[in-house]
């Protein structure tokens, strides 16, 4: 599949420089110090608090790992090349996002070792630390969507990444912004907010429309990069 070819070709653009391990490097030494710093200083065998503090880091990875995904090939003039090939643009986008996921989710297997330390020495609750961790898959591809269809926008990386930042902020805190309103308008901006809902999952609680929201959220801004493009080849 000429999918398969994109991802293994972004893979290895991420492999072979030091972008993915300077990234993943940055995350997991935040990450680890917020996990060592709250076992040590209140003896709890929990991670609820710092399964949050690793979505908000991943805030603000996420753009920086997407950022040159499609402006990079903008830039350079590739993208034409790739848009002429025989590969749909579907190919080259999901093949993309999926590199980008998965540099993600092997930067989440690492900090597994954080679960098996606390079950090593205490007897934690698992149910809740399952939970966190899908929300934080879940918030961490919805994040990488947008960054993507930040960096579809623009042939300008770092105008890409902070289009993106803002982005995933907006998502971030839009919650907030419903607090001013009453009835419907409130109720329309609270069920958009991502803060809301990863806390439902480090609560340990699993809800169906939450998974939905996340995944649709992942799936509208694949097709808005991908509609990006398709007006950008005709143009």
């Amino acid at each position: 599949m000429k999918m398969l070819e994109i991802l293994k070709k972004e893979l290895k653009s991420y492999f072979f420089s030091p972008a993915a391990y300077v990234l993943m490097g940055f995350y997991l030494l935040i990450s680890g110090y917020f996990f060592s710093t709250f076992v040590l200083s209140t003896h709890y065998a929990e991670l609820g608090p710092v399964l949050g503090s690793m979505v908000t880091v991943f805030m603000f990875v996420a753009p920086i790992l997407t950022m040159r995904l499609i402006s990079e090939d903008m830039k350079m003039g590739t993208d034409q090349l790739l848009l002429t090939s025989p590969v749909t643009v579907f190919d080259i986008v999901v093949g993309k996002f999926l590199s980008a996921v998965f540099v993600y989710l092997a930067t989440l297997v690492i900090t597994f070792i954080y679960p098996l330390y606390l079950k090593m020495y205490s007897s934690p609750d698992m149910g809740p630390i399952i939970s966190g961790y899908i929300g934080l898959f879940l918030a961490g591809i919805a994040f990488i969507s947008i960054g993507i269809f930040a960096s579809s926008l623009t042939e300008n990386q770092m105008v890409a990444g902070v289009i993106g930042f803002a982005l995933i902020l907006v998502f971030w805190v839009i919650s907030w912004l419903g607090d001013v309103f009453t009835g419907s308008a409130k109720s329309i901006l609270k069920s958009l907010s991502f803060f809301d809902k990863v806390a439902n999952f480090q609560s340990g609680i699993i809800n169906l429309s939450d998974v939905v929201f996340f995944l649709s959220v992942v799936i509208f801004f694949v097709f808005a990069t991908i509609r990006v493009i398709d007006r950008k080849r005709w143009s």
